[in-house]
C-alpha cells in the first residue's frame, strides 16, 4: 500500500514538477567545465577582454543543458511551456536573438527569440515519437552573427498510461489430452502495451483468468495456461471457453486492461472399451446365398473417436467357424458377417457363433480400467430355398467311334432336385453349342444319342451343353458341359504326299535313286502308321525300275539298268500299290511318271523333250526362246525411237515441197503512201495541241507550180547520155512537185505539260541553233567514227 500511494503521488505531482523545471530552467542547468571545450561567457565581458587575452584564455559558458521534458497528451487553452533558454551573455537589452532548429522546430516547438521560452504548440503522443532533437543558438539581433556555437539538446515526451494492453494474436485455440493431471501445460498467450516499459508501471502487465475456472489457471506474469482440474473427460465435455485478462500498472487499481479468449479442446485418448449394444443377435439366411455375400452386421460401440474407436472382430466359438467369417468395416467400425462355404438346408438348419470385438489401439495408461474388448452371440437360421437341379458330375467326358450308327447311345448324364419336395428333371441340349444338330438327348433319362454321322478327320472333339430343368419350376435351371471325343476308325486309304513325277538322266547308271516317295494317311492308329509298298504283279519283274522301303515309311525308286534314251522312250509310268496296317487294311495305287532327260555332268536335268536333239549342242530350247524374245524387243524399241524422231522433226504446218512457190506471201505492197489513211488512224499519234493551230501537212503538194523547162536542142547523132542523165537528175532534185512528197510525222510527242518536250530528231531542223557533235569523239574509240561522219556532214553543210 505505501508503494501504491507513492506511485499515485508521483503521477499526480509529476506534471507540476516538470512545469516548474521548465519555468526555472537555470536551476537544472549544470555548468560545463573547461574539458568540454565549448566557449561561453557574457557578451559584455567578451567586449572588455583584450585581443591578447582572447587568444590565450578560453571563456566558460555560464549554463548548459542536454534534455528537457514535456508530458504527453497534455493539452490546455495555451501552448505548453517546455523550458527557457538563457545565457549570461544576455545583458537584458534585447540585443540577443535566440534561434531554434531541428525536429519539429517552428511547427511543434516554437521559441521566443527575445526571452528564449520554448512552447509546445501541439498535443504530443509518446507512442508516435518519444523524443525530439533540436539545436539552439544565440546570435546578435542586429548583425545575426552567432555569439556562441550552436548547442544540441533533446526534448523527451514523458509517458502517461494512455494505452491498454492488447492481445495481438488472439483469439487463441489450444488442445490438451483428456484425463490430464493438474498443471498440464495447455498454451501461452501474450499481450503488448504501447506505453513506456522503462518509466513507471504503465507497461507492467499482470494476467488473470476471468472465465474457465475451476478447469484452468493462468500464471500472472508468464501467461501460461495450465489445467487446474484432473480427469477431465472428453466424453462428458469436449470444449471449454476461457477468458484471459491482461492489466497494466502491475494489476493495481487504475490500470488499463485487455482481454482475449482461448478455446480449449480436449483431445481423445483410448479410455473407453468397445461395448455391444446387445448380447444376442439373430440372422436368417437362404441356403442358396452366394459365397462371400454379407449375412448381417453387428457393431460394438466405443465412446472414443478416431483411431481409439477402431475395433477388430473375430469368431472365437461356434459350430459354423469354418462356414462363416466376420470382417471389420473401417468406415463404420461394424463387423460384417459373410458366408465362406455353401449352405444346405437339408443338411443343417441353424448355427450358433460367438464373436469378440477388441480395440486395435490400447493405451497402457488406462489398462487398469479393464479389458478393452466385448463379446456377443449370433444365432443364424438357414431357410429353405428352391434350388436348381444338381448334376452328378460338374462335367462329362464321352467317347464315340466315327463309324457309330445313327441313334446309337453315346453316354448319359444324371441330375437331381436337392429340395425336400423333389421335382422331376427334364433334359435338353443347348442348341447354341450344337448348331449342326449332331446329337440328341432323351428328356427323361438324359441318354445322349447320335443324330448324324461323325468324321474324326473333320472334327475330333464336340463340346455341347446339357440343360436340366425342374418340371415344377421351369425357372430352376442347371447346366453342365459335355465333351465328346470321336475315336478313329481305319476308313481312309494312304495318299501320296510327295510329287507324282520324277526324272532320270540318259547317262545315268544302274541302281541310282531317281525319286523318294512319301505317303500320308488321315487316320490316326494307336500304334502309328506302317505302310506296305508293292508293284503290280505284271510289273514285278520289269527290267527298268525297282522299289526299296526305308525306315521312315518312305519309298525309294531305283533304276535297274542304264542307257535310257529319249529317242527310244521319253516317259515311263510306274504304278505302286500302297497299303496301311489298319483293320481292315486300306490301300491305294499311285502312278509315278518318270521322264528321261538330258542332264549336265552334275546330274542336273536340262531338257526332257525329244525335239531337243535337233538343237545345237549346248543350247536348249528355252535359251533360244529367250534370245528370240530379246531380239524382238530390241526391234520394237528401234522402231519406236525412229517414229518418235520423225514425229518430232515434222513442221507444225504440213506443206508440199512442190507447192512452196505458190504459198509464198509477198510483202512488196507499199500501200497508198501518205494519203492512205484507211489502214490506221494516224490521228492518235498527232499532237493534240495542234488541233486549233497549224497542223503538220500530210502528203500535201507544194503550192509552187513547176515551171516547164525548156526543151533541149536536139543533138544530132552525138547524144551525150551521161550529161542527159545528170540534167534530168538535177531537175528531179530541184522540183518540189515531183513525187514522192516530203511528209513529216511526229512520234515523239510526250503529252501535254511535258517538261522534256519532243524527243523526235525530225523537229531539230526547225531550230535555228546549230548542233555540235564534237562530244561524240570524247566517248571513246567506239564513237570516234560516228563523230567524224557528223563532223564531215556539218562541214559539207557549211560549204
Amino acid at each position: 500500500m505505501p508503494e501504491r500511494l507513492a506511485e499515485m503521488l508521483m503521477y499526480t505531482w509529476a506534471p507540476l514538477v516538470i512545469l516548474w523545471i521548465t519555468v526555472f530552467p537555470s536551476m537544472y542547468m549544470a555548468p560545463m567545465n573547461d574539458s568540454q571545450g565549448l566557449p561561453s561567457g557574457s557578451m559584455r565581458g567578451l567586449n572588455e577582454i583584450s585581443e591578447e587575452q582572447k587568444v590565450l584564455n578560453r571563456s566558460k559558458r555560464g549554463w548548459v543543458w542536454n534534455q528537457m521534458f514535456v508530458l504527453e497528451e497534455f493539452s490546455g487553452p495555451e501552448p505548453i511551456l517546455v523550458g527557457r533558454l538563457h545565457t549570461d551573455l544576455d545583458p537584458g537589452s534585447s540585443k540577443i536573438k535566440y534561434i531554434l532548429s531541428g525536429d519539429g522546430a517552428g511547427t511543434i516547438f516554437v521559441i521566443n527569440d527575445k526571452t528564449g521560452d520554448i512552447h509546445a504548440m501541439k498535443r504530443l503522443d509518446r507512442e508516435e515519437k518519444a523524443e525530439y532533437t533540436l539545436t539552439a543558438q544565440a546570435v546578435d539581433r542586429d548583425t545575426n552573427k552567432p555569439l556562441e556555437p550552436p548547442s544540441e539538446f533533446i526534448i523527451k515526451v514523458q509517458d502517461i498510461n494512455d494505452n491498454a494492453p492488447e492481445f495481438v494474436d488472439g483469439p487463441y485455440h489450444a488442445t490438451v489430452p483428456e484425463m490430464s493431471i493438474v498443471g498440464t501445460y495447455v498454451t501461452k498467450v501474450t499481450a503488448t502495451d504501447a506505453d513506456d516499459p522503462v518509466y513507471g508501471n504503465s507497461a507492467k502487465l499482470v494476467y488473470s483468468i476471468l472465465e474457465g475456472q475451476p478447469y484452468f489457471s493462468v500464471e500472472p506474469h508468464t501467461a501460461i495456461i495450465k489445467t487446474a482440474l484432473s480427469n477431465m473427460d472428453r466424453e462428458a465435455k469436449e470444449e471449454y471457453f476461457v477468458v484471459i485478462q491482461a492489466k497494466d500498472m502491475g494489476g493495481h487499481m487504475g490500470g488499463l486492461s485487455g482481454t482475449t479468449t482461448v478455446t480449449i479442446t480436449l483431445t481423445d485418448v483410448n479410455d473407453n472399451p468397445p461395448k455391444f449394444a446387445q448380447s444376442l443377435y439373430h440372422f436368417s439366411v437362404l441356403e442358396d446365398i452366394s459365397i462371400g455375400e454379407p449375412i448381417g452386421r453387428i457393431k460394438a460401440n466405443d465412446l472414443d473417436i478416431g483411431e481409439n474407436a477402431k475395433s477388430f472382430y473375430d469368431i472365437i466359438e461356434g459350430d459354423g467357424m469354418d462356414i462363416f467369417e466376420i470382417t471389420s468395416d473401417s468406415q463404420t467400425q461394424e463387423g460384417i458377417l459373410r458366408l465362406r462355404k455353401p449352405l444346405d438346408y437339408e443338411a443343417k438348419k441353424s448355427y450358433t457363433l460367438k464373436v469378440e470385438a477388441t480395440n486395435v489401439h490400447i493405451d497402457q495408461r488406462f489398462i487398469s480400467v479393464g479389458p478393452f474388448k466385448d463379446t456377443a452371440t449370433i444365432k443364424i437360421v438357414v431357410e429353405d430355398a428352391d434350388e436348381p437341379p444338381i448334376f452328378s458330375s460338374p462335367d462329362y467326358l464321352l467317347e464315340v467311334h466315327e463309324n457309330a450308327a445313327i441313334d446309337s447311345v453315346i453316354g448319359q448324364v444324371t441330375a437331381r432336385d436337392p429340395d425336400i419336395t423333389s421335382s422331376s428333371i427334364r433334359f435338353s441340349i443347348d442348341r447354341n453349342t450344337d448348331l449342326e444338330r449332331q446329337f440328341n438327348i432323351n428328356t427323361q433319362d438324359g441318354r445322349i444319342t447320335l443324330a448324324t454321322p461323325l468324321d474324326r478327320e473333320t472334327s475330333v472333339w464336340h463340346n455341347i451343353t446339357i440343360v436340366a430343368t425342374e418340371d415344377k419350376n421351369p425357372s430352376q435351371i442347371s447346366r453342365v458341359p459335355v465333351a465328346i471325343k470321336v475315336l478313329d476308325v481305319n476308313d481312309n486309304a494312304p495318299e501320296l504326299a510327295s510329287g507324282d513325277q520324277a526324272y532320270l538322266c540318259e547317262n545315268g547308271k544302274s541302281g541310282k535313286i531317281i525319286h523318294t516317295m512319301r505317303v500320308t494317311d488321315k487316320d490316326d492308329p494307336k500304334n502309328g502308321h506302317y505302310f506296305v509298298y508293292n508293284l503290280p504283279p505284271e510289273l514285278a519283274d520289269n527290267s527298268n525300275f525297282t522299289i526299296q522301303k526305308k525306315k521312315d515309311n518312305s519309298l525309294d525308286i531305283l533304276t535297274k539298268r542304264g542307257g535310257f534314251s529319249r529317242q527310244k522312250q521319253e516317259v515311263y509310268l510306274l504304278p505302286i500299290i500302297i497299303s496301311d496296317s489298319g483293320n481292315p487294311p486300306m490301300s491305294s495305287t499311285s502312278t509315278l511318271t518318270i521322264k528321261v532327260c538330258g542332264c549336265s555332268n552334275e546330274g542336273i536335268a536340262q531338257s526332257c523333250n525329244a525335239e531337243a536333239y535337233v538343237l545345237p549342242i549346248g543350247l536348249s530350247m528355252g535359251a533360244l526362246i529367250a534370245i528370240l524374245a530379246c531380239i524382238i524387243l530390241l526391234l520394237v524399241i528401234v522402231v519406236l525411237f525412229v517414229t518418235l524422231r520423225r514425229h518430232k522433226n515434222e513442221p507444225l504446218i504440213i506443206k508440199d515441197d512442190e507447192d512452196v512457190r505458190e504459198n509464198i506471201i509477198r510483202y512488196d505492197d507499199e500501200g497508198g503512201g501518205e494519203e492512205d489513211t484507211e489502214a490506221f488512224d494516224i490521228a492518235t499519234l498527232q499532237n493534240p495541241d495542234g488541233i486549233n493551230g497549224f497542223l503538220p501537212r500530210k502528203d500535201i503538194k507544194p503550192d509552187l507550180q513547176f515551171m516547164p523547162r525548156q526543151g533541149l536542142a536536139p543533138v544530132p547523132n552525138g547524144v551525150d547520155v551521161d550529161e542527159f542523165i545528170n540534167v534530168r537528175l538535177h531537175e528531179a532534185d530541184n522540183d518540189p512537185t515531183a513525187p514522192p512528197y516530203d511528209s513529216i510525222q511526229i512520234y515523239g510527242y510526250e503529252g501535254r505539260g511535258s517538261v522534256a518536250g519532243s524527243l523526235s530528231s525530225l523537229e531539230s531542223s526547225n531550230s535555228d541553233s546549230d548542233q555540235n557533235f564534237d562530244y561524240l569523239s570524247e566517248w571513246g574509240p567506239r564513237f570516234k567514227r560516228l563523230g567524224e561522219l557528223y563532223s564531215v556532214g556539218e562541214s559539207d553543210k557549211e560549204t
